[in-house]
């Protein structure tokens, strides 16, 4: 196993910090840092950013820090620590936007906390760098080009978010993949220049 990049590194030292630094201070604390929806009176303008760092839970952090160590690590060493920073925010901060535009329209005051957005727009960047590698992923356990487990990850949460109910902040993960989409599309169209 190669050495984890040092910003995918930091990220997860982060989250896990400040996940048992949670468990140790007032709750109150942590509602200051999660994404509150814009008519829920408790929205913060550093909250699009920070959510991304709180989790619900442990299998919720591991599963997103999993994700970011599989997909994120790659990609920062190709990119670089500059430019994937810009990926992980912009995944954050559409995810965030996506998110509040949905609780809006939807009249809920639940607030959003998870990287699920950073990393869903680092699982778009991986299928679109590496659309034809082969990869297992955990659920379902069944090898498959990268292309085809990024659109059946996007189709599922299209269909998920249009369902509802769920407690899963499925337009959040997709903003975070338009996010993505439209960061690498702009430096690819700034390299044509």
């Amino acid at each position: 196993m190669p050495p984890i990049p040092p910003v995918t590194k930091a990220f997860i030292l982060a989250c896990v910090g400040l996940f048992c630094a949670f468990i140790l201070l007032p709750p109150g604390i942590a509602m200051l840092f999660q994404l509150w929806p814009l008519q829920s009176g408790r929205f913060l303008p550093w909250q699009p950013l920070t959510y991304a760092f709180l989790h619900g839970d442990v299998l919720h952090l591991f599963f997103n820090m999993f994700g970011l160590w599989m997909f994120g690590s790659e990609l920062e060493r190709i990119w670089g620590g500059k430019r994937y920073m810009q990926l992980l925010a912009a995944g954050a901060l559409s995810g965030a936007a996506a998110q509040l535009v949905f609780t809006l329209l939807i009249g809920s005051y639940t607030p959003t906390v998870g990287a699920s957005g950073a990393l869903y727009g680092l699982l778009l960047a991986f299928g679109m760098m590496f659309p034809d590698r082969i990869i297992m992923p955990l659920f379902p356990p069944i090898p498959m080009k990268a292309k085809y487990f990024v659109a059946l990850f996007g189709g599922l949460e299209l269909l998920m978010g249009i369902s509802g109910g769920s407690g899963i902040a499925h337009f959040a993960h997709l903003g975070g993949m338009l996010g993505a989409w439209l960061l690498i599309s702009y430096w690819r169209g700034a390299r044509r220049r």
